[in-house]
């Protein structure tokens, strides 16, 4: 009996102390956050964006940030065809982050007037921003629109974000706005927010910006936490969160935006998922569209994310919602859904980043099609009963993949008419690198299945 005891508490110990050098090793990559350098805010009115304020796909938030304590401020807003101005008072509010701290400011537009242009710029304490403009849409007779989507981005310092986005843009003048499926910015560290809007110079001040939560967005502890800077930012945030949860849903036309954040807990997703219920019901759109962080069906593991899944896959499925669109997994991968004949049908799900990290993936079967090597950004665009998603390669604007969603007397149908365009598996295993070889095998295998040339 001794012996067998003396047993059972060496397994037990050799167990505990396995487990504690596992925690150990994984311990900065659950809780581990960066150091903040101590900065100091600006000097002069700077990092403006212009965002969506409420439901309304004619509201516009404009936002910034200036000094560390709250001033008297102001939008000032010109219709370029009346010349007529108006002067917007703008709330502020002082944020103390780990290493400094700044007053964010935050204008509300509403009462703006579609297919109109106008100019606006930004004060505070008597100082001015620079002039930007924008323009709005939102014909009632419209049925044509489009937008652009990229998952993360988590540029790192002086990277190429910027420019990037400006030639996506410059291919695609017709764009009237821009979502990003999280991690937008590499840390919530103030070098990397600046470094974020140095990526959206000149773009973030002309069209309005989406975003959802990343979890490099978050400070990582027990319980995640989201600093209050993200909201001053992302300001329509401040005015649609359900307790501690960043939700905001946007009617634009024919279409519905219902953005989630995916990073939380448990007993936060569920009552997020409360809220996505509420929404899809009451909602008339004629396209759904969900974005999130995490993929529901993750290209990097088929166990991945089960809790996510397990809160919104039903609902989304249930309220056929069109396009789901995901990031996190820096690499690109697009599943279609099937009905009990095995035809193609709604919800599309599409995974995408535009970051220079890549991530290895398993290569499901579920999914179309794969990019494992580059940048990708996503052209959704509405032309009637059309819903057109184009996934393009950043480096080289060239078109990667592509499907429709026709409606038509309450039938829909998807067309892939990205299928026969060639999927980047460019893949170089290092010398004796046995993790490289392996995942080179599983490249071969994927090629193998689906017949394509070694």
């Amino acid at each position: 009996m001794k012996k067998k005891s003396i047993i059972k508490l060496s397994i037990t110990a050799v167990i505990l102390i396995a487990l504690g050098c596992w925690i150990n090793s994984r311990w900065n990559a659950w809780f581990g956050n960066p150091p903040e350098a101590v900065y100091s805010p600006q000097n002069e009115p700077g990092r403006v964006l212009l965002t969506f304020g409420d439901e309304n796909a004619l509201s516009r938030n404009i936002s910034w940030q200036y000094d560390s304590i709250v001033y008297p401020s102001h939008v000032e807003l010109a219709d370029t065809f009346s010349k007529d101005t108006l002067h917007i008072d703008a709330t502020g509010e002082v944020f103390q982050s780990r290493s400094g701290k700044a007053a964010y400011y935050v204008a509300r537009l509403r009462s703006l007037k579609p297919s109109h242009s106008y100019s606006y710029r930004v004060c505070s304490n008597g100082k001015y921003s620079p002039w930007y403009h924008f323009q709005t849409h939102n014909q009632p007779t419209q049925d044509s629109y489009s937008f652009l989507y990229v998952g993360d981005v988590q540029d790192s310092i002086n990277g190429k974000t910027n420019y990037f986005l400006k030639k996506a843009l410059q291919a695609h003048p017709e764009t009237e706005f821009l979502v990003c499926g999280g991690d937008l910015t590499e840390r919530p560290i103030d070098a990397y927010w600046g470094e974020t809007f140095r990526g959206l110079d000149s773009i973030a001040q002309c069209l309005p910006v989406l975003t959802v939560t990343g979890n490099h967005d978050y400070l990582k502890y027990p319980i995640r936490k989201l600093e209050r800077r993200f909201s001053l930012i992302f300001s329509y945030y401040l005015d649609s969160m359900i307790g501690e949860n960043q939700v905001y849903t946007l009617k634009y036309n024919d279409m519905q935006l219902f953005c989630l954040d995916s990073n939380r807990e448990f007993f936060y997703l569920w009552t997020q998922r409360k809220w996505l219920k509420e929404q899809l019901e009451k909602s008339n759109a004629r396209w759904k569209i969900v974005v999130l962080h995490h993929p529901l069906y993750s290209i990097k593991g088929k166990y991945n994310n089960l809790i996510q899944k397990s809160m919104f896959n039903s609902l989304i499925q249930e309220h056929h919602v069109d396009l789901v669109l995901q990031g996190h997994e820096h690499s690109y991968g697009r599943m279609t859904g099937h009905d009990e004949n095995n035809n193609p049908t709604v919800p599309v799900y599409t995974v995408s980043h535009c970051s220079p990290k890549t991530y290895r993936i398993y290569f499901g079967e579920d999914f179309d099609k794969f990019g494992i090597d580059g940048k990708y950004y996503q052209q959704i665009q509405v032309k009637g009963d059309t819903l057109l998603m184009n996934s393009f390669d950043a480096t080289n604007g060239n078109l990667y993949d592509c499907i429709k969603i026709v409606k038509k007397n309450d039938q829909t149908e998807i067309l892939d008419c990205g299928k026969d365009i060639p999927e980047n598996l460019n893949f170089s295993p290092a010398p004796g690198n046995k993790k490289d070889m392996k995942y080179m095998e599983r490249i071969n295998e994927y090629k193998q299945r689906r017949h394509i040339e070694l």
